[in-house]
């Protein structure tokens, strides 16, 4: 299992990024899929995730109304739709894999254990 994030970028508040999470060795029948998002000097904190089972999703209330996360038809990508971007938002953003078969995901960052991507860095600036 590999995951590759790209769709990162400098974007002005207000504007917004499409996050792409690329599966590869694998279909999300089986994985959960969490992205998480570091900020300079801070902890990884969860920010949302799909699913593997029916494709339930969850997101973070830092962020609810603001960033949607989907999984495509084929099962070998996970976008998350970032809008109305703030300052704070600004951070490199990964995707991990859970191999759990669930309609349930979680938010704890060590239960997305089988595979992490090189994450993809979203500035907000003015």
């Amino acid at each position: 299992l590999k995951l590759v994030e790209s769709g990162g970028g400098l974007v002005q508040p207000g504007g917004s990024l499409r996050l792409s999470c690329s599966v590869s060795g694998e279909n999300l029948d089986v994985y959960s899929i969490g992205w998480f998002r570091q900020a300079p000097g801070k902890e990884r904190d969860w920010v949302s995730c799909v699913a593997s089972g029916d494709g339930s999703t969850r997101v973070d209330d830092s962020v609810k109304g603001r960033f949607t996360i989907s999984r495509d038809n084929t099962k070998t990508a996970v976008y998350l739709q970032m809008n109305n971007l703030k300052p704070e938002d600004t951070a490199v953003y990964y995707c991990a894999a859970r191999g759990v078969v669930s309609d349930y995901c979680p938010q704890g960052l060590y239960e997305y254990e089988d595979a992490w991507g090189q994450g993809t860095l979203v500035t907000v600036f003015s």
